[in-house]
């Protein structure tokens, strides 16, 4: 077989591709192509792979592609022996025709012998096939696995894709690769930019792809064409005295949009500087895919920058474009901005009553007074003004019916504060308006202040008692109310923000201020259509159960992410405390203490403990009769157990969880001696029962902190 090896470069030309899926279908198309050369033990330098893509293709080049793939081993299994012969030892009919399927004589079938049993095979060799013959089924292997949620058709074609299909490339090193996909035959003319460059051209070898398509304007590797992107508008900003913040989400999108990024420096009348700063950011980066200016001190200026996919003679006309179709977005908003102002926040809370939040759990406005008894109740708990907590809560939905938010959904909160500032609220209330929403998505941080973070719980238990009541919960994929987020929010402002709270007894009031009506709606329906009576208090009692567990499960994650590992995880949600932020402190602790050489060794004893107590059975006490301790490792044991637990009592009791399990850990030699020397499930029932209320007083000690038998143990 050749060991002779070439780059291997397919290219599929489109019409412009979604630049939010680019990226993805560049990856996906890449693996597909590796993963089809794996599949055929094609050999290949797959490490240094490339995605190339840009608005108006795909493309894909493999290093070092041998030319053909290895010789194919074939293994067809026939009948078994005591099938394949008859008593006489004569082929029988299902053995003669197994062999002539396989096109030989019963004589050239082999005997394949497992402990499962014996049967008839063929074997064979067959010649590996030229990369040039199995590209074109790798390809169509490979696109078949993008990610396209809604195809396309397109002329009077059958196939479907994301966006129509013009042009193919399939090199192998120099050599043009014949095939046919999407009715389109495999030649070496790419196309270069479509303005600078608008006519085909040959790419003449796979390993000159690139080069010849930067000497045409375009980029096709994403990461430069990205970068060169923020390179150019940071150059444009520079120029203009100012710093770039580098938005990366948008640098990817117009990264995506174009081939040949030019940056152009524009500007807008100063008068727009008056509507919220927010606001035109949005519109800028949303709608027009502009980079905003920014002085020193984070304050927008009047100036932007837009990103051309053209080098102009005339940049100055593209300039004027580009000021041309902003000035009538930032007059909307700054009339939306205007016509808001002229009616006060808390004017809108009437209106609020007719917008229905959901059939069951009643207007937007029955959810307001629902977050404000919360708010109301968890500002005592936390110290702060149980009065600016409740204004804000009745303020908090508000904004969704002002002119800005229905143009600028995602302003929501924002306007809030802006507008409760304008209207003379006070500032903590104004806050918290914008706050209660953080996190708004990953990565972000929760609320700052104090009323912020009040709202931000009160919203989030309100939310999630009321959908989970009336049974539209999350399901697979499917989280219409965006609950997992909801939870996590909920969860990371309790940790984060350090809000001592009794979580189960805060879920079950939230649940308590739900109307029975929206109890019921939950409850399963039977056979007959119906649903059981509502018995209200198990109704909540268990509901709130499930919320509590819903809540931790979107923590497993959090941690996850930081690097906890489950074991340590578990093992503190098994003791279910009720404040997450002392959940957060054990299981820093837990952490803390795996990383002892005693952990194992004392995780293996809890586990050994705790196996012994539950077959034990019974109502175990932890009251020690030191007169039936025998001396030596019993007597040590007990001696150790009580000078530790009085060393910890003040310890856990003050949170220190840390060095509670530090002072635990020290208990592993006794421990160690005890179970080598000592046997506990004896016959005289005495001093079994003295045993097991020793080791239960001992396992219980460290279920103060967390179950660390859940621990990884030796």
């Amino acid at each position: 077989m050749s060991t002779a090896t070439r780059s291997l470069l397919i290219e599929l030309g489109t019409e412009e591709l979604p630049p939010k899926a680019l990226d993805e279908l560049a990856a996906a198309f890449s693996t597909g192509i590796c993963d089809g050369l794996k599949k055929r033990g094609i050999e290949a330098d797959i490490a240094n792979a490339k995605a190339y893509c840009s608005p108006r293709r795909l493309a894909v080049l493999v290093p070092a592609v041998t030319e053909t793939q290895p010789d194919q081993t074939q293994e067809r299994r026939g009948p078994a022996l005591n099938a394949g012969l008859d008593a006489g030892g004569q082929p029988t009919k299902a053995l003669i025709g197994f062999a002539q399927s396989c096109g030989v004589e019963v004589a050239q079938l082999e005997k394949l012998e497992t402990d499962k049993g014996a049967w008839f095979v063929h074997r064979a060799v067959k010649q590996g096939q030229p990369i040039v013959s199995l590209l074109p089924e790798i390809v169509v292997e490979a696109l078949k696995t993008l990610p396209i949620p809604r195809p396309m058709r397109w002329g009077d074609h059958d196939f479907t894709f994301v966006r129509p299909v013009h042009w193919l490339v399939m090199l192998y090193g120099e050599e043009l690769v014949n095939g046919e996909i999407f009715g389109l035959k495999s030649d070496r003319f790419s196309r270069g930019h479509r303005f600078h460059f608008p006519a085909p051209f040959d790419v003449i070898s796979a390993d000159l792809y690139e080069v010849k398509l930067i000497d045409r304007r375009v980029i096709p590797d994403p990461v430069d064409r990205r970068n060169k992107v923020a390179s150019v508008v940071m150059h444009a900003v520079n120029e203009l005295g100012f710093e770039f913040v580098e938005p990366i989400d948008l640098v990817a999108e117009v990264s995506n949009l174009l081939e040949w990024p030019v940056a152009i420096q524009c500007m807008f009348d100063k008068e727009f500087l008056t509507v919220p700063s927010e606001a035109l950011v949005a519109t800028m980066q949303g709608n027009q895919k502009f980079f905003p200016v920014f002085d020193a001190n984070g304050k927008l200026t009047d100036h932007f920058i837009g990103v051309a996919n053209i080098e102009s003679k005339n940049p100055a006309e593209i300039r004027r474009g580009y000021e041309r179709v902003i000035r009538p977005r930032f007059a909307d908003a700054k009339f939306f901005y205007d016509e808001d102002l002229k009616t006060p926040l808390a004017a809108q809370q009437e209106a609020l009553k007719s917008v229905t939040y959901q059939q069951s759990l009643g207007s937007v406005w029955d959810k307001c007074v629902r977050v404000a008894e919360l708010a109301r109740v968890i500002a005592n708990r936390v110290g702060a003004d149980a009065g600016l907590a409740t204004r804000a809560a009745a303020l908090s939905k508000c904004d969704l019916l002002t002119r800005m938010v229905g143009e600028f959904p995602e302003l929501q909160g924002v306007m809030g504060r802006y507008y409760a500032s304008a209207n003379g609220e006070n500032v903590e209330v104004a806050q918290a308006l914008d706050e209660f929403y953080k996190p708004r998505f990953a990565g972000d941080g929760v609320a700052t202040g104090t009323i912020g973070k009040v709202l931000a719980v009160a919203e989030r238990l309100d939310t999630l008692a009321g959908i989970f009541a009336v049974g539209q919960k999350p399901s697979g994929n499917k989280d219409p109310f965006a609950l997992r987020r909801a939870a996590l929010g909920l969860a990371r402002t309790l940790i984060e923000g350090d809000l001592q709270l009794d979580l189960k007894a805060l879920l079950t009031e939230a649940l308590q201020l739900l109307p029975d009506a929206a109890l019921a709606a939950g409850l399963p329906k039977g056979k007959d259509g119906k649903s059981p009576a509502l018995d209200a208090g198990a109704r909540r009692d268990a509901l709130a159960k499930e919320l509590y567990d819903f809540i931790l499960d979107r923590l497993r994650g959090y941690y996850a992410d930081q690097g906890v590992a489950a074991e340590p995880f578990e093992s503190v949600r098994a003791l279910a405390p009720a404040d997450l932020t002392d959940f957060d402190k054990r299981l820093r602790a837990v952490v803390e203490f795996s990383k002892l050489p005693q952990a194992q060794a004392l995780a293996a004893a809890n586990k050994r403990i705790g196996n012994i107590l539950r077959q034990a059975g019974g109502d175990i006490g932890t009251k020690i009769d030191p007169a039936l301790l025998d001396a030596g490792a019993e007597t040590d044991l007990h001696r150790v157990v009580e000078a530790t637990a009085k060393t910890i009592a003040p310890l856990a009791a003050q949170g220190s969880y840390v060095d509670t399990l530090r002072e635990l850990a020290s208990l592993r030699e006794p421990v160690d001696r005890y179970f080598d020397a000592v046997m506990v499930m004896v016959d005289d029932t005495a001093k079994r029962a003295n045993r097991l209320a020793l080791l239960n007083r001992l396992r219980r000690m460290f279920l103060d902190v967390a179950d660390i038998s859940l621990l990884p143990g030796t």
